[in-house]
Parts: C-alpha cells; structure tokens; sequence
C-alpha cells in the first residue's frame, strides 16, 4: 500500500511551516489556531451528538445509506483507549471496525477527531508502521516543543459491515462529516503543518 506522504508541501503552508527535520518549531499559538479552525467545524457536530454512556448500534436500520449512519453517529460513545492499547497481553477488540483517533486539548471544551480509518482485523491494525502514527508523532512534538499538552485516545466501532466496501462506504462519509485533519482525503481542507516522513 502506497504511503500517504506529505498532506502538503512547504508552498502551501504558508506561514504555519512545516514539522521535520531542521524544521523551525511552530509556535503555541500557531497550533492553538490550527486546532481552533477544526474546532469551529467539529465543534457544532459534537455539540448536535448526546454522547451515550455505551456503544450504540446504527446498523438497525439497514436501510439507512451511509450518510444517514455517518450523520447519527457520536464517536464519543465509544470507550476511549490509550494510543499503546496495541502492546496489551490480549486484544480488547477483534474482526471488522472503524476507528477514531482524537485529541482533548487542554483549551478547547470539545475533544478534536483527528482521524477516521477502517480494518478488518482490528487487533492488528495498529500495530507496524501506520502513516496516522507518524503524523501524531509529529502532533504531539510539536505540542510538546510549544508547552502544550497532549491527550490522544483512540476508540473502536465494532458494530460495522463486514463487507469492505459498505465498511468502506461508512468510513467515508465520516470522514466527509468531520474532516479529520490526518485523512489524506482532507489534505484540500486543512494546511496541516505535520509529515510522516521529516523532510
């Protein structure tokens, strides 16, 4: 599988810059923008969510297209797990799933999704290299350089369509929903001031 790469190149970035090597740190309020502009689009969708207190089921409905589940779905229902959850003794989660990868900044009053993704074995799919990991990487440094915390989790759907492209399907329209800055679908969107490989 192709890598994901850069989500832009340097003459897009403008004044934001770009993480990697060599690279001139970003500065605390130049991430705190960066995270307010998603949150000025995450913010009024998790607002419209009542988070549940466990997993729901869209899937009762077959009928309902993937927009339908996508626009009913709150990825806040789902239990949060540490980013390391892949180096546990026993996999908490098996089979098919979407996953979600947020953060919790410390000064905004809502998490940020950062990113969307799909598997068919979700015991392994964290595991190796993943371009996601080294974008979060390359989050948390730069949050770490500026003195600004860090609270990443990831949670799992497992209430998903075996079929891969339904799965697929469903994944999509999560992403179209909540633009999550990491997905290289959104790279039009965001001017992401992340790489997976340093320049």
């Amino acid at each position: 599988m192709a890598r994901q790469g850069e989500l832009f190149g340097r003459s897009q970035l403008g004044e934001l810059g770009q993480i990697g090597a060599g690279a001139i740190p970003l500065l605390a309020h130049q991430l705190e923008q960066w995270q307010g502009r998603l949150a000025c689009h995450q913010g009024p969708l998790f607002a419209n969510q009542q988070a549940a207190a466990e997993q729901i089921s869209l899937f009762g409905s077959r009928g309902d297209t993937a927009e339908q589940q996508a626009e009913h779905f709150n990825p806040l229902s789902l239990q949060p797990q540490p980013l390391s959850f892949w180096r546990w003794p026993a996999a908490a989660q098996h089979g098919c799933a979407l996953y979600f990868v947020a953060d919790r900044p410390a000064g905004l009053s809502q998490p940020l999704l950062l990113y969307v993704g799909e598997t068919g074995r979700a015991d392994q799919r964290w595991k190796g290299e993943h371009d996601c990991k080294a974008y979060l990487a390359a989050y948390g440094e730069a949050l770490l350089k500026a003195n600004l915390g860090c609270q990443l989790s990831i949670r799992f759907w497992l209430d998903v369509p075996n079929a891969l492209g339904a799965r697929r399907a469903l994944e999509q329209a999560l992403i179209r929903r909540w633009l999550p800055p990491f997905n290289k679908e959104t790279r039009s969107r965001w001017a992401t001031p992340f790489q997976a490989d340093p320049a």
